[in-house]
């Protein structure tokens, strides 16, 4: 259809619709200001070039004709084009410009309206063959690039292989990992693994008393928490007992003179009877329920300083390097004394079976004793001492879940937490803490423990059994942690330290999808009427 566009072009050149003086001057006319121009001539060579015009105009049809006949005639053939049309040519007078000179009826605007690409990057003669070869055929292209020929490779069904694939295996995940996007792509529950997912631990304390009066001194043990969710707090010189489930505070005693409390231990079993050694020193028993004094029993030379229960058995360790067990049942209540430690007994705990007592002492060392044959107290001699501490050793815990695990930890210089298997004599684990050991805890309801510390952090520390790896860190306390108590269901945790103030902790909060185990009750109903046994 071009030809026939060009056609239509020529005769608008041809058409001469007005006079030719309305029109703008010509370009040959305007090339030379000199010359003089003479209009019978211009008219003359304005008629040659209508006649050229007309000529080829008669020789463009005919082509035309010509190209497509044999069109029609090579139907089977592909078709070719040339790229640029010849125009034709036009009579060149001497002195004017090799440029046609248009008409101004042939200033027709530019219409875009639709896009013709380069022909001369196509290959038609490719494209008319495609389109008209049989399919019985099957030639195929024998050009083809790499990329289509491992793309057939890879297509084939007899060549087994994979467009996309890694050149090496991705590495597994570690045991127990997961990702914090998994909820978004899955409702899957946890996988078994990852036990306890959903445990929160409070980092704030869940309320804070005020502890005036409380003594910054390491080797004293000043708080304990009783079965029947009652905290004895010694202040000083007072001993004040404080209710967890009402909230309620009494005083239970006030010593004389410069008398002072400096250790207190709640009888097991959950009785109302508390144990208070003095710096008198003494070892007074008190029933809370009547605030009455029971007993007063001596026996040491230096303040009692540690204290620890075994049924009727009280055990005490004092300044003086001695422990003596107390038999509260009998009139003299001093049924064995035991030359433990050269220097002050700070830590003192007997084992949840009663099988082992376990001494800590200022002369760095930890010593374990057994039980008498057929006693509730231990016997003179110690089956283990451990020097491996390189300071006091106060905080001691035993394992409630695991017969013979004893938890122990060292004062400034040492700053360790070592855990022991007492029935080996072996060092399990040893972590250093980067602080001051001044007490340790299991967890009843997890495989953890926490620690109290001093200098220089004064945090309190979740550790992970037996790894020994920290779960979490507790601050708030402006001076050292001195002591730690728990409560009777296992979920929380009490601090008191230097900067006077006590802080209720949540640490263990149990999972609600688990059941309650039962609280051991065992020992101590014979202390329910002490009144009546002592003579």
């Amino acid at each position: 259809m071009a030809q026939f566009n060009y056609l239509n072009e020529i005769k608008s050149l041809a058409t001469m619709d007005g006079p030719i003086t309305r029109g703008p001057l010509q370009r040959w006319a305007k090339k030379s200001g000199n010359e003089n121009i003479n209009p019978s001539s211009s008219l003359q060579n304005i008629s040659n070039n209508i006649s050229v015009c007309s000529q080829s105009m008669q020789k463009l049809s005919v082509s035309a004709n010509q190209s497509c006949n044999n069109s029609v005639l090579s139907s089977n053939k592909t078709p070719t084009r040339n790229d640029k049309k010849k125009t034709p040519s036009k009579n060149k007078s001497p002195g004017r410009s090799k440029t046609p000179t248009p008409n101004k009826a042939s200033k027709t605007p530019n219409k875009a309206d639709r896009f013709i690409p380069s022909r001369s990057n196509s290959n038609y003669d490719l494209c008319h063959f495609m389109m008209t070869r049989e399919e019985d055929k099957g030639e195929e292209i024998v050009t083809q690039t790499a990329a289509s020929e491992a793309l057939g490779r890879a297509l084939n069904d007899t060549e087994p292989g994979r467009l996309l694939q890694y050149t090496c295996k991705a590495p597994a995940a570690p045991e127990g990992y997961q990702n914090r996007l998994r909820v978004v792509y899955s409702q899957a529950k946890v996988p078994s693994t990852v036990k306890n997912p959903t445990r929160y631990i409070p980092q704030a304390p869940e309320r804070i008393l005020d502890a005036p009066e409380l003594v910054d001194d390491y080797y004293l043990n000043l708080v304990d928490w009783s079965q029947s969710n009652i905290l004895a707090v010694a202040l000083g010189n007072s001993v004040y007992l404080w209710n967890a489930g009402t909230g309620q505070i009494e005083e239970l005693l006030t010593l004389e003179g410069s008398e002072t409390v400096c250790s207190v231990a709640w009888v097991q079993g959950g009785a109302p009877h508390l144990a208070v050694g003095t710096s008198t020193p003494t070892v007074e028993l008190w029933d809370c329920e009547k605030q009455k004094r029971l007993r007063y029993m001596d026996g040491h030379t230096g303040r009692v300083s540690s204290l620890a229960w075994n049924m009727y058995i009280v055990s005490s360790g004092a300044r003086d390097g001695n422990i003596v067990h107390h038999d509260v049942r009998q009139r003299d209540h001093a049924v064995s004394t035991i030359q433990a430690h050269t220097q002050e007994v700070c830590g003192l705990k007997w084992s949840p079976d009663g099988r082992y007592l376990a001494s800590g002492g200022n002369d760095n060392l930890l010593n374990i004793w057994p039980i008498a044959q057929g006693e509730h107290y231990s016997q003179p001699q110690y089956i283990h001492s451990f020097n491996q501490h390189l300071a006091a050793v106060k905080g001691l815990a035993w394992c409630p879940w695991s017969s013979g695990i004893l938890a122990s930890g060292g004062g400034t210089a040492d700053r360790t937490i070592r855990i022991w298997n007492v029935n080996t004599g072996a060092n399990l684990n040893t972590v250093d803490t980067k602080s001051q050991v001044c007490s340790i805890l299991w967890s009843t309801h997890y495989r953890e423990l926490v620690s109290a510390h001093g200098y220089a952090n004064n945090q309190l520390i979740i550790w992970k059994y037996p790894l020994m790896t920290r779960v979490c860190e507790l601050t708030g306390h402006l001076a050292r942690v001195l002591h730690l108590a728990m409560s009777p269901d296992g979920q929380s945790v009490v601090s008191a330290g230097a900067d006077e103030t006590i802080r209720l902790w949540k640490c263990f909060m149990q999972d609600p999808a688990k059941k309650k185990q039962p609280t051991d009750t065992k020992a101590a109903k014979s202390l329910l009427n002490l009144n009546s046994l002592i003579r």
